[in-house]
This record gives C-alpha cells, sequence and structure tokens, in this order.
C-alpha cells in the first residue's frame, strides 16, 4: 500500500514552524542540511547494519523517512520501499511459500543435528575446547 502524500499531514505546530523556517533563506538551507545530514547518517548506519550485527533495513528506512521529511526525491524513494516492502510481506505470507521455507528449515535443522551427533559418536563425546591429543588431525 503506498501512502500518498496528502493522506499524511504534518500537525499544525509543525507546519507553522517550517513556514516560518522557510521564510529565513538562511534559516531554511541551515535546516534542510541538518535534515540531510541526520538523515544521511541514520540510512548510512543502516548500510554498515547491513553486514554487521543490527537491524539494517530499518535504518535505511528511517533514514530515507527522515529526508523524506525535506525532499522529494526521498519521499519517492521512501514510496517505492514501502511498496516492495509490502510485496515481500505478500510472498512471504504466500502457503506455498511458507510450507517450503519450514520444510527447508526442518530440514536444515536435522541436518545440522545429525552432524553435531556424528561428530561427538567420532570423537568419543570430548567437545573441541576439551581435546588433549590433536595428533589424529594430522
Amino acid at each position: 500500500m503506498v501512502v500518498k502524500e496528502e493522506e499524511v499531514a504534518p500537525p499544525r505546530r509543525y507546519r507553522r514552524f517550517r513556514d516560518n523556517m522557510r521564510r529565513n533563506p538562511l534559516l531554511n538551507t541551515a535546516w534542510r542540511i541538518g535534515v540531510f545530514t541526520v538523515g544521511v547518517t541514520v540510512a548510512l548506519g543502516g548500510l554498515v547494519m547491513m553486514i554487521t550485527p543490527g537491524p539494517g533495513m530499518l535504518g535505511i528506512l528511517v533514514g530515507l523517512a527522515i529526508l523524506a521529511t525535506e525532499f522529494a526525491w526521498a519521499r519517492r524513494a521512501l514510496n517505492h520501499a514501502k511498496a516492495a516492502a509490502e510485496r515481500a510481506k505478500e510472498r512471504a505470507l504466500d502457503p506455498k511459500r511458507r510450507r517450503r521455507n519450514a520444510a527447508l528449515g526442518i530440514t536444515g535443522g536435522l541436518l545440522a543435528g545429525a552432524a553435531i551427533v556424528g561428530y561427538l559418536a567420532v570423537y568419543d563425546f570430548v567437545l573441541p575446547w576439551q581435546i588433549q591429543d590433536v595428533s589424529f588431525w594430522n
């Protein structure tokens, strides 16, 4: 579901604040630079969290939402991201895919459990950090 710009109206107090800021070109430019800096920083933090532990997609979306308060290109990108997330949600809730993913998860779990039991049986139920003689690895 794509949200139209006119459906989400900012609060009256914020609108008055922004109108006053827009009247002064220097304040308006400073405000937009500040919003851009904060939004890009949050989005870049989300990108970093894509390869490190953390909610990467959430960081990117929050960064886009911050940028969308001032920039039309970010508003369009945010609308595209929301539409893509909606499509992904619909695909994830598809019963065929859910059954397939559940079957793959169960199979993977059983294989991992079998590998662990096999390892423990071969090495006499000795955990890796408790092995004294490592000559059998050479």
